[in-house]
């Protein structure tokens, strides 16, 4: 099932405001950024930089995600470790809206998203 058209919007708006506070300055933005998707149930915040053997390609690295879970209206905050697997954020598991997840991360009082 796919997020409702609200949702999205939601997100959208978020995600601005998200972005606005922690992009990195513009003179740098073409060796290191942020970006964010939408894919199903799910929201991804990912890094964008130069790919180390080959600065000419842009990888894009996945820092966290949150996937809405309908029945009970929360969104679940997930990181990524090095072993690429997702893991539950256990100081904040859960959140109640979108904005919380993008604050969490923004956060990231534990240093599991940015490192």
């Amino acid at each position: 099932m796919a997020l409702t058209k609200t949702q999205i919007q939601e997100i959208e708006k978020a995600a601005a405001k998200f972005m606005y506070y922690h992009r990195p300055p513009v003179e740098i933005r073409e060796k290191l950024d942020i970006g964010y998707h939408i894919e199903g149930q799910s929201v991804y915040v990912f890094e964008i930089r130069p790919r180390w053997d080959k600065p000419e390609e842009k990888i894009e690295p996945l820092v966290a995600k949150a996937t809405f879970v309908k029945a009970k209206n929360h969104w679940k905050i997930f990181w990524i470790r090095a072993n690429l697997k997702w893991y539950h954020y256990k100081p904040f598991p859960y959140s109640k809206n979108i904005n919380q997840f993008f604050d969490v991360v923004g956060e990231d009082k534990l240093s599991c998203f940015w490192g």
